[in-house]
């Protein structure tokens, strides 16, 4: 985003607004915040896709950009990405790619040909670099022509045989880290981007695809599906149907653990209520993701026949349900003598 003010700084346009869809990922707001600029919200449609007559109704010459998130976070393509980039592109702004999703694209999708003018790219959920523990995280940036000279620096270039930082771009945004950031994440990323190759790359991506849809496929007859459309990398259910029971998708994620399962992500998107987002990603085997299955199938059939016996899951780990208000308002970071832990 400070690519995009240093941009619309250079054009002598303070344009203050940037367009986030409530669809896309949870972080663009404190992204565009951080940079100065006001987040406005886009509303969806009943296909769960950006509904292109709000961009239409949003955007006028004090947009800077909107910030897309594609596929978005149900798991939906959006369709009508070329006709929203021409709508904005329109009015002078510039179209914006959160790449948290790429894992969907990879090898398959050009990001310059939806439309974008410049895209970050999530390394440490597409490309084999560590997410847990809050990071590191990498973010490497992609932009289009014209926009090259706003880059952070130092550039990489060549010259001869040679590599060398650059250092002077006169309309850079500067440093945005000491160093040069989470560089070792970086070189992992590279090194899996190596090894696969590009058609590895886009058997991963379509391996994702695959596997989402069999998730889906499996469990609609069980758990309420708001968008009953083929997904692309990760598909979304509610609980709305063990609510009839009194069971909640909190309920459902404690159940998992004492199946073995880590939770997947619930309560987002905040478009869904009692949403419970499935991701499996490419590398679980059909084993595994029917063994998934069979967990969520005993769960659904215990929501409806001895509720009771999900509100006290988990009853296998080690610690069952925490205070997770109490831990979020007032963590303890560090551990004392005579804390009992």
């Amino acid at each position: 985003m400070l690519v995009v003010k240093a941009y619309f700084a250079d054009k002598m346009q303070k344009r203050t607004k940037v367009l986030i869809p409530d669809t896309a990922h949870g972080t663009n707001p404190a992204s565009v915040s951080m940079c100065g600029f006001k987040a406005v919200s886009v509303k969806s449609n009943k296909d769960g896709i950006i509904d292109k007559k709000s961009v239409a109704a949003a955007m006028d010459e004090d947009v800077a950009a909107i910030m897309i998130t594609n596929p978005n976070t149900l798991g939906l393509f959006e369709t009508d990405i070329k006709e929203i980039s021409d709508i904005v592109h329109e009015k002078g702004g510039l179209m914006y790619g959160d790449g948290a999703n790429l894992n969907a694209f990879m090898g398959v999708v050009s990001a310059g040909k939806t439309g974008l003018d410049l895209i970050h790219i999530n390394l440490h959920k597409t490309f084999s670099t560590p997410h847990g523990g809050g990071g590191p995280g990498s973010g490497p940036l992609a932009v289009k022509k014209g926009l090259d000279c706003y880059l952070p620096v130092p550039v990489i270039k060549k010259k001869d045989q040679n590599y060398f930082f650059d250092y002077d771009i006169p309309g850079s945004i500067g440093k945005i880290k000491s160093f040069y950031g989470n560089f070792l994440i970086c070189v992992r990323a590279y090194t899996y981007i190596l090894s696969m190759g590009g058609p590895g790359l886009e058997r991963a991506s379509r391996t994702a695809v695959v596997n989402a849809n069999y998730l889906r496929s499996k469990l609609k007859k069980l758990y309420d599906l708001p968008y009953d459309t083929p997904c692309l990398h990760e598909c979304v259910f509610t609980d709305k149907k063990q609510q009839e029971h009194g069971i909640s998708t909190l309920d459902i994620a404690k159940s998992l653990i004492d199946y073995g399962f880590h939770p997947p992500t619930i309560y987002f998107p905040l478009v869904v209520d009692g949403a419970l987002m499935i991701e499996p990603t490419e590398t679980e085997s059909k084993q595994t993701l029917d063994l998934f299955i069979d967990a969520m199938t005993s769960i659904a059939h215990e929501a409806e026949h001895n509720p009771q016996k999900l509100k006290t899951a988990p009853v296998k780990s080690r610690v069952g349900r925490v205070d997770e208000v109490l831990a979020a308002r007032s963590p303890v970071l560090r551990w004392s003598r005579g804390s009992g832990m």
